[in-house]
């Protein structure tokens, strides 16, 4: 990845970090979602320290992911990169840091939200191994 400011690192949110990932999927995400505010971020790292993973480039946050399991399933959210950072295999390295978290959680299939619009998300995630099944749909209930 060039010299060795260029390197990312993925590392675990912390709650001092809420603020920044909102703004940052502000910018990178594609859509909004209920859950996005301070508390729903919050709540996320409080109840699963580990779940939130960040990319960063010389201290700037360029990407993200959440790996959640809920013991049962391995689910994926927001993988989204910063739109000046992309194609340079961030994404790829936030899915290995996820499934590296989900293999040690002893879990067996990944499954990823992707809104069907995103046709560049498609890309990145059938490049990451990763297919579109089409017997499931979505069902949901606001709280």
């Amino acid at each position: 990845m060039g010299s060795h400011g260029d390197e990312v690192r993925v590392r675990t949110a912390r709650i001092a970090d809420a603020e920044a990932v909102l703004a940052f999927w502000g910018v990178a995400a594609e859509g909004v979602s209920i859950s996005d505010d301070r508390s729903g971020v919050t709540a996320l790292i409080e109840r699963d320290p580990q779940a939130l993973l960040l990319a960063e480039r010389g201290g700037e946050l360029v990407g993200t992911v959440i790996a959640g399991f809920d013991g049962w399933r391995c689910h994926l959210y927001r993988l989204a990169v910063h739109p000046a950072h992309r194609r340079q295999g961030i994404s790829t390295l936030l899915l290995a840091a996820a499934e590296k978290r989900f293999a040690e959680l002893g879990g067996r299939r990944g499954d990823a939200m992707v809104l069907d619009r995103n046709e560049s998300a498609h890309q990145a995630w059938t490049s990451a191994g990763y297919a579109r099944e089409q017997q499931w749909s979505r069902w949901v209930k606001h709280l």
